[in-house]
């Protein structure tokens, strides 16, 4: 397998280490030969990881790539949730507390370089933070009251290391880099009580208010308690079995804290960090289809070096998309070259990149709804009255917002949407989604990948009706057994 150092500044790179290649993060997002190479593991060492950073779209567009980066993206967002960090290091409190009892201080910070520490005495500790965590330079704060706790933890850059320490991270190095596996936690499952997560403030819920309790009266009937939470919740999690998200997903709201709580406690879970994760970044979406070889309307992830030769590529009008934009929001329509070069710069002001696309009108989108790699609805979603999208949130009338649904039975899909969805879906793993698919001159193509698409009572159950709602709760099951 091919090994890469991706930086953001390869020369000034200071270790030298045998048989892996280091190029920069620049070179391994645009150069299209990265994103041909069939085994690739990648080491994501840029200095900055923040949402929508040239760090945090290396390690996503590497998953999409079926390359295997370190850290993952999940790895990079659960150092932003100071609750998860303090949820992960709970559990190995006695290792802390023993490591730093002889400290005099009230307060110390360890530096851990690709899992291991300058000092042997904490050995233990920071392999413990690098199993949950998985980035290679890490830094993390402690202070003590009582006893002590964990103030934060970030990944810190190559420049950030001080020099008396780089012999021995030389060495921590080449340790690391020559391993033929790289260890990742375990999780578990465990039984019974269902929590659906829903926020009553929701501007596009995923379930209408007789959806819910569709589920809840479902749920009884199959020996499953289910009861709704909001997002203040959290700290209850634990005392659930499973968890339902029921509120749109973003990276940065409290759903993903919600999935990935879930998934550290070994609590069943509709849907998983990864598919939120995955879906919620159009980026990903766009480069984990072509590399799948999934017709989509030509698509050109765009950046500050490429804007100018879009247009040749796509065309107008063209669609613009935010790479978190949902349920159409950040979802723009560029007219003009002006619109375009307007439009793009104040896109590129928030992410580093974003998508254009090819505009394919259609009167209808067909949504496929699948659990668990099983079809179990089809709906015709059309646009909004005068609009050239399912949703309009600028329509002066809330019946005008969005368009009429059709439901129909699975053997009415045709076989090519059918087959194109499911095989999207394999895309993200198990899971529950959406797949959006256009037919234009009779040639379908994938617009959106939905980890958590709408369940509302009178639209996707019109055909299949209870049948819908259980076989989402009897995935659940399965989950538990």
């Amino acid at each position: 397998m091919n090994k890469y150092i991706v930086v953001n500044q390869p020369e000034k790179w200071h270790f030298s280490i045998e048989n892996i290649t280091v190029i920069s993060s620049q070179d391994y997002l645009t150069n299209p030969k990265y994103s041909l190479l069939k085994k690739a593991r990648i080491f994501n060492l840029c200095k900055d990881y923040s949402y929508q950073s040239k760090g945090y779209y290396v390690s996503l567009l590497a998953e999409a790539r079926g390359h295997m980066p370190i850290p993952t993206v999940k790895n990079i967002v659960d150092l932003k949730a100071l609750k998860l960090v303090r949820i992960v290091s709970d559990e190995f409190d006695d290792v802390i507390q023993q490591s730093l009892k002889n400290i005099k201080s009230q307060e110390f910070t360890l530096s851990i370089y690709f899992g291991q520490n300058v000092a042997q005495k904490y050995k233990e500790l920071s392999a413990l933070f690098y199993k949950h965590f998985q980035v290679p330079f890490l830094r993390v704060k402690f202070n003590h009251t009582t006893k002590w706790h964990v103030q934060n933890i970030r990944a810190i850059s190559e420049s950030e290391i001080p020099a008396e320490h780089f012999e021995s991270v030389h060495i921590f190095a080449n340790q690391y880099f020559s391993k033929k596996r790289y260890d990742t936690p375990k999780l578990v499952t465990s039984d019974f009580d269902l929590a659906i997560l829903v926020n009553p403030n929701d501007p596009a819920p995923p379930s209408n208010q007789k959806a819910l309790k569709k589920f809840i009266d479902l749920a009884e009937k199959m020996n499953i308690y289910a009861e709704i939470i909001e997002p203040k919740d959290l700290s209850r999690l634990s005392s659930f079995d499973a968890l339902f998200i029921r509120q749109s997903t973003e990276v940065n709201n409290e759903a993903y804290a919600f999935a990935r709580k879930a998934q550290q406690e070994g609590i069943a879970l509709v849907d998983y960090p990864d598919a939120i994760l995955k879906c919620c970044n159009k980026v990903y979406m766009a480069e984990a289809l072509k590399n799948a070889n999934i017709d989509t309307p030509k698509t050109v992830i765009v950046h500050k070096d490429n804007r100018n030769q879009t247009l040749d590529m796509v065309g107008l009008p063209c669609v613009l998309k935010a790479p978190d934009s949902t349920f159409s929001f950040g979802v723009k329509k560029a007219k003009t070259e002006e619109d375009f070069q307007t439009l793009v710069s104040e896109m590129l002001k928030e992410s580093d990149l974003i998508i254009a696309q090819e505009f394919c009108p259609s009167d209808y989108d067909w949504r496929i709804g699948i659990i668990d790699d099983n079809p179990f609805y089809a709906c015709k979603y059309y646009m909004a009255k005068g609009h050239w999208q399912i949703y309009n949130w600028n329509a002066k009338k809330k019946d005008d917002q969005d368009g009429n649904a059709e439901c129909l039975p699975i053997e009415k899909v045709p076989k090519k949407v059918l087959n194109m969805a499911l095989k999207s879906a394999r895309l993200m793993g198990k899971g529950l989604y959406g797949i959006d698919i256009k037919v234009v001159n009779n040639k379908p193509m994938v617009i959106e990948i939905n980890d958590n698409p709408n369940i509302d009572f009178g639209v996707e159950d019109l055909h299949y009706g209870d049948a819908v709602y259980t076989e989402i709760l009897l995935a659940f099951k399965t989950r538990l057994d």
